[in-house]
């Protein structure tokens, strides 16, 4: 069996020391510095209870910090390496205080292995999970869903997917890709809705948009390489940016260059996992996790929580339900 790794970067927003790096720069227009985007919902130790029971074959969990380490982590874990960001990304990008610079230098992590998993800190394994879940002939498994881009008032996000698509048409003529990989954009595997969308979708002349999961992310190190190497100014320019920027691009271009080239498995993604954006499918998350619907959840922290602590003692209660015992990662 292939090693397959998984990456996982985590911010605690209440670092004083952090705090006084950060305040020295100005965001620009554009920008999102939303307190969202630093605060900690405590439950970071699930991720690890879920590695630890649901998944002992992972070879490594990279842990990727600004500098800082949950009270609870054993730093000497044998499967546990500490990432700080000078380790990896190069010394012009930092600091910084955006996810996009951070994500889209994994591949120059040390040692990282071919196949790795990219999960963000608010994803959490909650039941037996094999490596075939993941990958399948040394390729990610994926959901293709071809879709449209809508506006999200208040937020950038909408323009970073644009950026993304943008891309991919400025590099791939869709016609010509679809035709190449015809059975992996029309697989059975997928449900019948994302099969409907392909259809619709595929008639159009460039790529609209592909729906993003937001779900732990199988990569190949070697796709991150391949679209540095074309795109390198327009990575380079959104890891310049010490914020989120309207202008950047994300991880998602990785995932689009893995379907245009066909450097996937068809899989059934919402049989695996589902995000859950707080506070709205609060109740469902209890629900779901209750009946062990899932083996993977995404709990979304969001601007529109009005009671932060109380809805964070609330979830992380519906955790400690499942993974009330302690892993072998922490003290």
């Amino acid at each position: 069996m292939n090693k397959i790794d998984f990456v996982i970067p985590w911010v605690n927003g209440n670092d004083i020391e952090w705090q006084k790096e950060k305040e020295q720069y100005s965001p620009n227009k554009g920008t999102d510095v939303g307190a969202v985007r630093y605060r900690d919902m405590d439950n970071l130790v699930y991720f690890f209870r879920g590695v630890d029971k649901f998944t002992p074959w992972v070879n490594k969990i990279y842990f990727v910090t600004w500098g800082h380490i949950p009270d609870f982590l054993d730093i000497n874990h044998p499967k546990l390496e500490i990432i700080n960001h000078k380790d990896y990304i190069p010394e012009e990008y930092l600091p910084t205080f955006s996810s996009h610079p951070i994500e889209l230098n994994f591949h120059r992590i040390p040692n990282l292995s071919e196949q790795f998993v990219y999960f963000n800190d608010d994803m959490f394994i909650f039941d037996k999970m094999e490596p075939t879940d993941f990958f399948e002939n040394g390729l990610p498994k994926d959901q293709l869903e071809l879709d449209y881009i809508t506006s999200d008032k208040g937020t950038i996000f909408p323009h970073i997917l644009l950026n993304n698509i943008d891309l991919l048409n400025q590099n791939y003529n869709k016609k010509q890709v679809m035709k190449t990989h015809r059975k992996k954009w029309y697989s059975s595997k997928y449900d019948l809705k994302t099969r409907i969308k392909n259809y619709y979708f595929g008639k159009l002349g460039n790529f609209s948009g592909i729906k993003w999961h937001h779900l732990p992310a199988p990569y190949l190190k070697t796709t991150l390489e391949h679209v540095w190497e074309k795109n390198y100014e327009v990575l380079h320019k959104t890891c310049l940016n010490k914020f989120r920027s309207a202008s950047d691009v994300n991880q998602y271009v990785f995932r689009n260059e893995q379907f245009v080239t066909g450097q996937f498995e068809p899989t059934n993604l919402n049989k695996l996992g589902k995000f859950y954006n707080m506070p709205h499918l609060k109740e469902q998350l209890r629900i779901d996790l209750k009946n062990n619907k899932y083996k993977m959840y995404c709990v979304n922290d969001s601007a529109e929580i009005e009671d932060f602590d109380p809805l964070k003692d609330e979830v992380n209660s519906y955790l400690n339900e499942v993974l009330p015992d302690k892993s072998s990662f922490e003290l």
